[in-house]
C-alpha cells in the first residue's frame, strides 16, 4: 500500500499591511517625507525671518567685494566674496593634506613605541600620549604659536637672503614650481603619477602571485610616478625649474612662503591628534593574536619586517574606522585657526559676517564646506575599509 503525498497548497502572499517588504518601504518613505518636510519648514521659517528683518534671502552677496585682507594673497580685499571663500577653503585643505599623513605616521610610531620591550622607549610613548591627549588642543595651538614658533624665528630685517630657504617671523620661504609653468597641468600629471603607481604596484602583486617572482611593486610604481612627473615637467613648461625665495625689503618674494600661523596650527594639530592615533594603533596591535608575533619571530623576521608584513596589515583592518574619526577631528579642529590669525574658511566666514553680509547664507556655505571635507574623508576611509576587509562566505 503506497502512501499518498499530501497536496501542497500554494503559499499566499500576506496582505500589504502585514507584508514586511511593504512595511519597510512605507517606513522609509515616511521618514524621508518627514525629513524633507522638516527641512522645508526650517527654510521657510528662515526666509520669513530674513524678509521680516529686511535682509536679503539669496546668495547675490557672493559677487560683492570681500573688503578684508588675507595674508599671503595680494589684493584680497578686492576679491568677490565667493573667491575669498575659495581661498579659505584651500587654506583649510592645506592643513588637512599635511596634517592627516603626518599624524598617521607619528601616531603609528608612538603606538608601536608604547608596546616596545625597551623601557625608556615605552616610557617616552606613554608620556607623549598622556601629555598631549589630556590637554585641550586650543592650548597646544597657543603654546606652539606664542611659546615655540614665534620666539624661535628671527626678525626679517636680521635675515640675509640668497640661500635655499628663508626663515623669518614673517614666514618661511622655500623653492617652488616655476611660476611661468602651467601649475595645474603639472599637478594633473602628479595625480596621474600616483594613479599609475597604484595600478603598477597592483600589477606586480598579481605577477608575484602567478609566478612567484619578487613583486617589487613599490619600486616599479615609483618608476611609473617619476615617469609621469618628468613628462609633466616638459609638457607644462619646465615646472621643475624651481624658483627660489628671497627677501625684498620686509617681505619674502619668489618661491613659496609658508605662513607662520599655518606652521604653528598644523604642528599643534598633528602632535595632538597623533596622541589619539597612537592609542588606536596600540589597541589594534594588542587585538592581534599573540601567535602572529610568535610566527614572525619563528621565521627570524626583523622588528621592521614583523610590523611591515605581519602585524600592521592585520592591525589596519581594525584601525580604519577609528582612524577616520580622528581624521574628521583634525579637519574640524582646523577651525581653531582663528586663534592664531590663520585665515582658513571659518575665518573667512567671520570676516564676511562682520561686513554686513547675510550671516545665515554665509553660515550655510561654511557648513557645506566642512561637509564636503568630511564626506570626502569618509568616502576614502570606506574604500580602504572595504579593501582591507576579510572575505567571508
Amino acid at each position: 500500500m503506497s502512501a499518498t503525498m499530501p497536496e501542497l497548497k500554494p503559499v499566499e502572499n500576506p496582505p500589504p499591511w502585514r507584508d514586511v517588504r511593504v512595511l519597510r518601504w512605507v517606513v522609509q518613505i515616511a521618514v524621508l517625507a518627514g525629513t524633507l518636510g522638516l527641512a522645508a519648514w526650517l527654510l521657510s521659517n528662515v526666509r520669513t525671518n530674513l524678509e521680516t528683518s529686511g535682509l536679503p534671502t539669496g546668495f547675490g552677496f557672493l559677487q560683492t567685494d570681500f573688503r578684508a585682507a588675507i595674508p599671503g594673497i595680494e589684493d584680497a580685499a578686492e576679491f568677490p566674496i565667493w573667491k575669498a571663500f575659495l581661498a579659505g577653503y584651500s587654506n583649510t585643505l592645506r592643513v588637512i593634506i599635511v596634517g592627516i599623513p603626518a599624524c598617521t605616521i607619528l601616531g603609528i610610531m608612538i603606538g608601536i613605541a608604547r608596546l616596545s620591550n625597551n623601557g625608556m622607549v615605552r616610557l617616552f610613548g606613554t608620556l607623549y600620549v598622556e601629555a598631549f591627549r589630556n590637554v585641550p588642543v586650543l592650548i597646544w595651538i597657543f603654546f606652539m604659536h606664542f611659546a615655540l614658533v614665534l620666539p624661535s624665528l628671527p626678525q626679517i630685517q636680521d635675515v640675509e637672503g640668497g640661500g635655499l630657504f628663508v626663515v623669518t617671523n614673517r614666514g618661511i620661504g622655500m623653492p617652488w614650481i616655476n611660476p611661468e609653468a602651467g601649475r595645474w597641468l603639472f599637478a594633473g600629471f602628479i595625480l596621474l603619477g600616483f594613479v599609475a603607481w597604484y595600478f603598477v604596484a597592483a600589477w606586480r602583486r598579481r605577477v608575484n602571485e602567478r609566478t612567484g617572482h619578487p613583486a617589487h611593486g613599490g619600486w616599479f610604481g615609483l618608476g611609473a610616478f617619476v615617469l609621469f612627473v618628468a613628462l609633466g615637467h616638459f609638457v607644462s613648461g619646465d615646472a621643475l625649474l624651481l624658483e627660489t625665495a628671497d627677501i625684498d625689503g620686509r617681505l619674502i618674494a619668489g618661491g613659496m612662503t609658508v605662513d607662520v600661523a599655518y606652521t604653528s596650527l598644523t604642528a599643534a594639530l598633528v602632535l595632538y591628534t597623533a596622541s589619539h592615533v597612537a592609542e588606536i594603533v596600540r589597541g589594534a596591535i594588542q587585538a592581534i593574536h599573540t601567535g602572529q608575533f610568535e610566527a614572525a619571530d619563528a621565521v627570524a623576521l626583523t622588528t621592521f619586517q614583523k610590523y611591515r608584513y605581519v602585524i600592521l596589515p592585520q592591525a589596519f583592518r581594525i584601525m580604519i574606522p577609528p582612524l577616520a574619526s580622528q581624521y574628521l577631528n583634525i579637519t574640524k579642529n582646523s577651525s581653531l585657526a582663528v586663534a592664531v590669525s590663520y585665515v582658513e574658511i571659518t575665518a573667512i566666514f567671520q570676516r564676511v559676517s562682520n561686513n554686513a553680509t547675510p550671516a545665515v547664507q554665509a553660515l550655510i556655505i561654511l557648513m557645506v564646506g566642512y561637509l564636503s571635507f568630511s564626506l570626502s574623508i569618509s568616502l576614502v576611509a570606506n574604500f580602504f575599509n572595504r579593501r582591507l576587509a576579510l572575505e567571508t562566505r
